[in-house]
This record gives C-alpha cells, structure tokens and sequence, in this order.
C-alpha cells in the first residue's frame, strides 16, 4: 500500500466498526498502533547497537511476535491473530501489560508479568507504559482490526524514504486535530512553532524546553532547527548533543502519546518527555536546578486550577488563569542567558488584575522583554478565535536598561492578514511566508504608522510602560466598522446564511445516516 493512503485506508476500516465514535477516538486509535509499530523499529537499531539489549516489552508483546501477517517471504502466516482471537490478545493480555498488570495463570504457563517502571529505567523504555496508561483500543470487530494492522504493518520504519513520507503524514494528523473537537488544543500551526524556533535560534549543546508540550510540535521545530546544524558539523560527539536538545513535559495522556511517537519519528531514541502537570510542582524546586536555554510555549488558556496549584506559587503570582501561572513558571525555568518564545492571550497584554500586574512587572524588571508580536486572530482557527501574541524576552539585562529593570524597551509589532485573506482555516492555514514582514522588519526595526493613522510597530521604554500599568496592549488591529445594511439587503444576507447553514446540517446528517447505516450491518 503506498503510505500515502494509509490514513484514509485506516479511517474507512475503522467507519465500519462500531466502537468507533468521532475523529479523536479514530486519531487515537491509530496512534497507539503507530506508536507500537515505530517503537518496534526503533528497538531494531538498539539491538544492533547493543548485543545485550533487551526489550521492556515481554517477548510475546512485541509488535514482530503478533502483530505480521506475512513472513520476511511475503507468505501468509497461517495461525496470525485476527476475529475475537485478536480482540482478545489485546484487551486481555497487550494493554494489561504495557499498563503495568499482570496476566495469565504461571500454572498453566500462561502468566506474562506486566512492565515494571522506576527512577532507574531508560526513558527509552518507561516511555511504553506511561503512554499505554490511559490508551484505550475502541475497535470492536476483530477482523476490522486486523485489517488495520495489516496496513500499519507494512511500512518499513527502517527505510529512510517511507519514514520520511510518514513523517509528513504523521504531521498531518496532528493537524487533524484541530477539527477533532478539545483535541484540537494540542496542535499549534507548525507556522507559529517554526517562526518562533526561528527567532530563538537554539543552538547544539543547548536544551529548548516545553512543559506543556501537546503533541510536541515546538520540539520537532527545534529538532529540524537542530538537525540542520549538525548535518552540517559532521562532529560525531554533536550526535548525542542533538539526542539530549529537548525536553517537554504533558498532563494529558492523549497528546502524551502524540509527543513521543512524535520525536521517535524524528531520530530521538530516548525522549526525555514526562507525563506529569508542569504547574503541580512548588516553583522553589527550580531555583537551582531543572533550568532550560531555550523555552517555546503556547500554553493552555481559558482554563483554570485548582487551590492546591496554587499554593506552588508566591501569594503575588497566584491566579486562575493557566497561562499567567505558566509564565511563572517559565520565568523560574529559563537558565541566565537564556531566550523565551511564548504564545499568549490577549487578556494577558491588556489584564491589570493583581497577579498579571505582578508578573509583567516581573518580566519588565528581572527579564529583557524586548519584543511582542500581535497576531491575527483566525491563527488557531477553528480551534478557537481567541486573538493571541507571541511575547520574546531573555533572561539578561538589556544594556542601557534602567536602574532596576533588566528591559530598556519593548517593541510591538502587528502581524496583518496577507493579501488575499479575509482570515485563514483549515484548507487556507496561516504558513511560515506569512511572518516575511517581521523577518524583514526584525533586524532594522522601525516604528511604522498605517496610512489610516493606526500604528504597526512601536517602541515603548520601559518606564512607560510601567507608568501605563504595564499595558502591553499596543499596535493593536483596527476595529472593522460594522456595515449598515438597508433592510432588503439584510434579508437577503439573512436567507443567504441560513441557505448555508442548512447545506452544513444536511451533511451532518447525511454522514450520521451513514455510520449509523454501516454499524447496523454489522
């Protein structure tokens, strides 16, 4: 099968199968497959590497021990798993065990004790079942799986080429997401990920950090960033440099998953992620220790913690909204010297709450905020339209900063739709071309004033901007005036829409009709 087709192959067995529900119980279901079948690959080379090598995964787990229908001949294995025989394999015995449990009765031979994990296992290895924890197979029909195996079962991780083309398929699931209900929050436009690797410029023998990772997007930026330095070296020791350039950190089982298959994919052997909340730990644990060069981060906005998270923090620093606690966070975790690339909400530029004054003062005072990029706001669409910006600050002292402040000035730039857009979306995504006008302004920066009178780019001092309450909302996008429609052009507007949104009710329903159709044959 060309794997190029792969992803629909798989969505269409998997449309048939009545335990399939939705795009992201249909994401995830091919994920831990993938995950299974690249993590196989990956033990290939450790065992060439390592004559001792053993697999974390009992012998009879393994994806070449049940998983091939076909011999290295081509010829059908006779006795391969499949129907409820195969159904139960898994549900009974492969995600027991990956989970830690064990299984089978040690009377009659069957008994496979489950994987055991603790501070001294490789991240290689504890990777396996901390994914596996809350992984969940939905499918139903044996049959049907087996016919998904099959098809996953036939690309070749160890051919340079078909890892490559998967790579790009792999990338475009994660992309699905965005359509894939909440789980859409896990994906940042590879756009906005390699700009802001682009602009931190981490180098080999630096760490570039993101402690609420998704699916790992910022990390592949900065591994492809990374990668191209070290083609370039032809150093034998930068080999280990690039292997050990990232960390991230996740507290959603899901795009846990998606993160590590993620930089399996991308050459990392051991990848150093954890499964854990990146706000649940006392932020005193990182004055001395766990400090990263380089941190590039969208965190979660909109939600909110609980009292406990809190109290990891200084009484000053304490608010409800996650993204003011993960630019803490942030700011206790950038090592001296180090550069920060963070996504934020607008709420956080404009906000004079206790605890938002508090942390832009922090960073206007103990960091060199010196530059803040306003997007437009259909950037994350359709996952949501909440406008965003992208805040660079280092951790040192901008020279000519006032007494007691370590940033002398911040420049505001306002990124504008590109021609020929009204907004961008799914089949029109924001693309890396559309940051030109920065890149070109970035290095000769200017402030320019639109022709309508409103401002693009300013440069504020710092004590200014502590004398406007820390107000970061500058160079803000004009306000489109609303149009006043006569009342036959309103109506007209009005049966237009409705024409539009019963067209999408209709497909709605034509494709409910049809899975309902599907899973009452089976």
């Amino acid at each position: 099968m060309a794997t190029g087709n792969l992803v629909k192959t798989l969505q269409n067995i998997m449309r048939q199968d009545p335990g399939v529900n939705g795009d992201a119980q249909r994401i995830e279901q091919m994920v831990w497959l993938f995950f299974l079948k690249v993590y196989d690959a990956q033990e290939e080379d450790w065992e060439c590497e390592d004559d001792d090598f053993q697999s974390i995964i009992p012998e009879p787990l393994r994806w070449r021990n049940w998983a091939h229908a076909k011999n290295e001949k081509g010829q059908e294995i006779k006795d391969a798993l499949t129907g409820d025989a195969l159904l139960s394999f898994i549900n009974n015995r492969l995600f027991p065990v990956l989970k830690g449990n064990n299984v089978g009765n040690e009377s009659n031979g069957d008994y496979i004790r489950g994987i055991q994990v603790n501070s001294r296992t490789p991240r290689g290895k504890a990777v396996v079942q901390e994914v596996f924890l809350e992984v969940n197979n939905y499918m139903k029909n044996g049959t049907l799986l087996r016919q998904m195996i099959n098809a996953v079962d036939e690309i070749d991780f160890t051919d340079t080429q078909d890892a490559h083309l998967f790579g790009d398929i792999y990338e475009g699931i994660l992309k699905d997401l965005q359509g894939a209900g909440r789980a859409g929050e896990f994906y940042t436009p590879r756009a906005v990920t390699d700009f802001i690797i682009d602009r931190l410029h981490p180098l080999l023998g630096e760490v570039v950090g993101d402690f609420a990772m998704g699916t790992g997007g910022f990390l592949v930026s900065a591994l492809k960033y990374l990668k191209e330095q070290l083609d370039r070296s032809g150093n034998a020791d930068d080999v280990e440099l690039f292997q050990n350039s990232v960390i991230g950190q996740e507290w959603k089982p899901f795009p846990y998953l998606l993160a590590v298959t993620n930089l399996l994919l991308h050459g990392i052997k051991h990848p150093n992620l954890r499964h854990m909340d990146s706000l649940g730990v006392p932020m005193t644990n990182y004055n001395h220790e766990g400090k990263v060069n380089v941190i590039a981060m969208n965190p979660p906005y909109g939600g909110s913690t609980e009292a406990s998270v809190k109290n990891n923090f200084k009484a000053e620093y304490r608010s409800s909204e996650t993204a003011d606690l993960f630019m803490v966070l942030i700011m206790q975790r950038l090592a001296a010297g180090g550069r920060a690339g963070i996504v934020v909400p607008d709420g956080f530029l404009f906000g004079t709450d206790g605890a938002k004054l508090a942390i832009k003062r922090r960073v206007l005072t103990e960091f060199n905020l010196h530059t803040i990029v306003r997007l437009p706001g259909s950037v994350f669409a359709p996952y949501t339209s909440i406008a965003t910006n992208i805040l660079f600050f280092d951790n040192e002292r901008a020279e000519g900063a006032p007494e007691g402040y370590a940033t002398k000035e911040t420049w505001f730039y306002r990124l504008d739709m590109p021609e020929g857009y009204k907004h961008f979306n799914k089949t029109r995504p924001m693309q890396l071309a559309h940051f030109q006008s920065v890149l070109d302004w970035w290095d000769n920066r200017t402030e320019i004033v639109g022709e309508d009178g409103n401002e693009k780019s300013r440069c504020i001092g710092v004590e200014d901007l502590m004398a406007m309450d820390c107000n970061f909302d500058q160079c803000k996008y004009p306000k489109e005036e609303e149009e006043v429609l006569r009342p036959n052009e309103l109506l007209a507007q009005y049966h237009s829409r409705r024409e539009e949104m019963e067209k999408v009710i209709d497909k709605m329903l034509e494709e409910i009709q049809m899975e309902l159709g599907l899973n009452a044959k089976e």
